[in-house]
């Protein structure tokens, strides 16, 4: 009987640590899959600057990233309307 109580922690404890191994790992993973090579560096720096405690806040830096990505493509829409305005039609 005690060898099976402890064959069902010792389980529960690799349970635990591949649950946290994976929890760390696959944000960085995603990253990696997701981002262009090209990008990698600024999203390093942006997470590095949202980063204000030991323990890496990557969502929130994500989050971030999407956030200035999607205003940055804003701003060229909106400069590229600028830069080609609609012929106006002449006056009859």
């Amino acid at each position: 009987m005690t060898g099976f109580v402890v064959l069902v922690a010792a389980g529960a404890l690799a349970v635990l640590i591949l649950t946290e191994l994976v929890a760390a790992a696959l944000p960085v993973l995603i990253v990696i899959a997701v981002v262009p090579p090209e990008e990698r560096e600024g999203l390093a720096k942006l997470l590095a600057a949202c980063d204000s405690s030991p323990k890496l806040r990557l969502w929130t830096a994500l989050r971030l990233a999407v956030w200035a990505r999607r205003d940055e493509a804003k701003h060229a829409r909106t400069d590229a309307h600028r830069q080609h305005p609609v012929a106006k039609r002449p006056p009859v």
